[in-house]
């Protein structure tokens, strides 16, 4: 395991969720990503940057790319990046080609808010993937650590698995 810094990108998504009513429209709220990680009694060194608040089927080629350059400019080699669940395939296959950095998207089904949250739990398996794990793109969730390239997001099912 390393004690390098860990650089935490926030993006939005269902892990940011705030839903005001049962009739209401959700919004993207400020990022719970550093509470969840002081709740969970992080004592690793992290720096935490919002990039935006964004539903990730809302993201564009122009959102990836500041992503990317997030990624590439950073001076952390290992990266945790909070992502909408929907496109974070997508997101995944524009970091494929950064080379030695350690970067690994999740995300949640319900949001941190919500006392049934994955977040959590999800964000914790990323925060130790990114400490081991070798240089690549990696997506954690449903308790898995999957090469990014090499998953999917079984919709109906509502977990992640292994493309096959």
């Amino acid at each position: 395991m390393t004690a390098d810094p860990i650089l935490v990108l926030t993006t939005g998504g269902t892990i940011d969720k705030l839903y005001f009513d049962a009739l209401s429209q959700y919004q993207i709220g400020e990022s719970v990503t550093h509470r969840l990680l002081e709740l969970g009694r992080v004592t690793h060194p992290f720096r935490l940057v919002e990039l935006m608040r964004k539903d990730s089927l809302d993201l564009d080629d122009a959102d990836r790319a500041r992503i990317a350059a997030a990624v590439a400019d950073a001076e952390e080699c290992r990266i945790v990046i909070t992502h909408g669940t929907d496109t974070m395939t997508v997101t995944a296959q524009a970091l494929a080609g950064l080379p030695g950095k350690t970067i690994v998207l999740v995300g949640a089904l319900a949001p941190a808010r919500f006392a049934d949250s994955d977040a959590s739990f999800n964000l914790g398996m990323a925060f130790a993937a990114a400490q081991i794990a070798p240089p690549g793109v990696y997506i954690t969730m449903n308790g898995s650590v999957f090469p990014a390239l090499e998953v999917v997001k079984d919709r109906a099912k509502g977990v992640f698995v292994a493309r096959g």
